[in-house]
């Protein structure tokens, strides 16, 4: 298909023979622990890379959008959760997915939401299929593991006759903030502390967890996403010590700050830049007197080119919207 240098810039590029790499070191140390991995197909959101993530098989995701659950549906893929707490307004979207599939998973941290499920039954004698969103630290989304508020909920979810409670399901995005590897272990493990409690509250109260699940990127890997932005030079200026590229917010994101000596991304083979600012289009790289998030770079552009080398080998869609 050609070469990534015949590319308008900015493109987005999957090394394809990492991704593989990852995916299979991933399985294999999932397989070692004796635990059940579940993809998210939340970064790259496409079919192709589904595929490679569970090796075929089109089984055990997660997403973040019902437009992905319904895009993998549509696919042949099955056993999705919808890995955000689900409101009332998304209920009816929900129960359609949960008709068409064999498995669909949705997460509650609330009561609203576990009675507006009860007053919305399931078609064709299905039962709602429930995790517990529990927070450990993230402070995001999710019931608190010391409140006995929570144990509360899990006794309510588990006296409805519509519902399977699957388990607990946490994220320990705080992770992404960590300072080095170290830092990634100490946060999963104090995170994986409090889960482990909050489960044997539970067990306590009599109340079974089927499942618990727990990770994030960099608590499951220490590498960064194989995933890179490609930019052209469009201006030099020695005189302030500085180089213009033509790869501003809207192609790469601000999430990275902060969190990388080389500014908002890696320069491949030039680790002494540093990309320091930002506009919609223009990225400002000076020279350099962790982990990379790949997840909102990916949601800006609409193709990705998969590569072999310097080749263009395909062009992956990725499912956009909500």
């Amino acid at each position: 298909m050609g070469s990534i240098y015949d590319l308008r810039t900015p493109a987005f590029l999957v090394d394809l023979k990492t991704l593989k790499n990852n995916c299979r070191v991933m399985r294999e140390k999932c397989k070692s622990l004796g635990v059940q991995l579940r993809t998210h197909m939340k970064t790259h959101r496409t079919k192709e890379a589904g595929e490679y993530m569970t090796a075929g098989s089109k089984t055990c995701i997660s997403v973040s959008t019902l437009s992905e659950a319904e895009f993998y549906a549509s696919a042949g893929y099955d056993d999705i959760t919808y890995a955000y707490p689900l409101s009332p307004d998304k209920i009816p979207q929900a129960s359609q997915l949960l008709s068409h599939l064999e498995k669909f998973h949705v997460l509650i941290d609330n009561l609203v939401v576990l009675k507006a499920l009860v007053n919305n039954l399931p078609k064709e004698g299905k039962k709602w299929s429930v995790f517990l969103k529990v927070d450990c630290g993230y402070n995001r989304a999710g019931v608190s593991y010391n409140d006995p508020k929570s144990v509360e909920l899990a006794k309510e979810i588990c006296s409805k006759s519509c519902v399977d409670f699957q388990g607990l399901y946490i994220h320990e995005g705080n992770a992404y903030g960590c300072k080095g590897e170290a830092d990634i272990k100490e946060t999963t493990a104090e995170a994986t502390k409090r889960l482990v409690m909050f489960y044997n509250k539970l067990k306590e109260a009599g109340i079974n967890c089927p499942v618990v699940t727990i990770g994030s990127t960099p608590s499951c890997s220490k590498p960064p996403e194989d995933i890179s932005g490609v930019t052209e030079v469009i201006g030099t200026y020695p005189d302030r010590g500085q180089i213009l590229i033509d790869c501003g917010w809207t192609g790469l994101s601000l999430d990275s700050l902060g969190k990388l000596k080389t500014g908002y991304c890696f320069f491949e083979g030039h680790p002494n830049l540093k990309l320091v600012k930002m506009t919609q289009e223009i990225g400002t790289v000076e020279a350099v007197e962790g982990l990379l998030d790949s997840c909102a770079s990916a949601f800006m552009h609409p193709v990705y080119y998969v590569v072999n080398g310097d080749t263009v080998i395909d062009k992956w869609i990725p499912n956009k919207g909500w």
